[in-house]
């Protein structure tokens, strides 16, 4: 696994309020394998991470979602979190980038409640996809068919449901990333 992601560059969308492993394992294993990240959010500066209820560490953006470009890179990832996801679904750009990920076929990994922004974005119609199980109404409302499983893929779009799902979600984000566009 340790080159599979070589020459690859993959955006993390998160803001103010992501679970802290969602976001720092995921990351470590696209780079662990090879690939270049980049830390995208709402506005410059940092964001506050969260170990559940608590603030944990801080992470500097890299760059905001009005000013990234989905061309440069070859995958997204969105942790989860309460707050995080609510924040990214509420701002246009944000969702946008998103949206521009589907269009072009690129790979997408999501876990916990980070398929609220999916939702937003009206890419989950016709899926097959998991989460933290209280977003169920909300995905199957959007059109999406929702699951119970620890990961679940679906043409490119990997989802998970909670932080004890990381060890599957990490290492099937690494497979799909590899493979491309779907």
């Amino acid at each position: 696994m340790a080159a599979t992601l070589q020459g690859k560059r993959i955006a993390f969308l998160a803001a103010d309020g992501v679970e802290e492993v969602e976001y720092t394992k995921p990351r470590e294993a696209v780079e662990n394998a090879g690939a270049r990240v980049e830390l995208v959010s709402l506005k410059p500066g940092s964001i506050q991470s969260f170990n559940h209820l608590d603030r944990s560490n801080q992470y500097p953006v890299d760059v905001t979602t009005k000013e990234a470009d989905v061309g440069a890179y070859d995958a997204l990832v969105l942790p989860g979190g309460v707050a995080n996801p609510d924040f990214l679904r509420t701002d246009p750009e944000a969702v946008r980038f998103v949206r521009s990920f589907f269009d072009a076929g690129k790979p997408v990994g999501v876990i916990c409640h980070g398929p609220w922004t999916l939702v937003e974005a009206d890419v989950v119609r016709g899926r097959r996809l998991t989460s933290w199980p209280s977003l169920r109404t909300d995905l199957t409302n959007a059109g999406a068919t929702w699951v119970d499983e620890a990961v679940v893929t679906d043409h490119g779009l990997v989802s998970s449901r909670k932080p004890g799902d990381l060890l599957a979600f990490c290492s099937k984000i690494v497979e799909e990333f590899a493979e491309g566009k779907h």
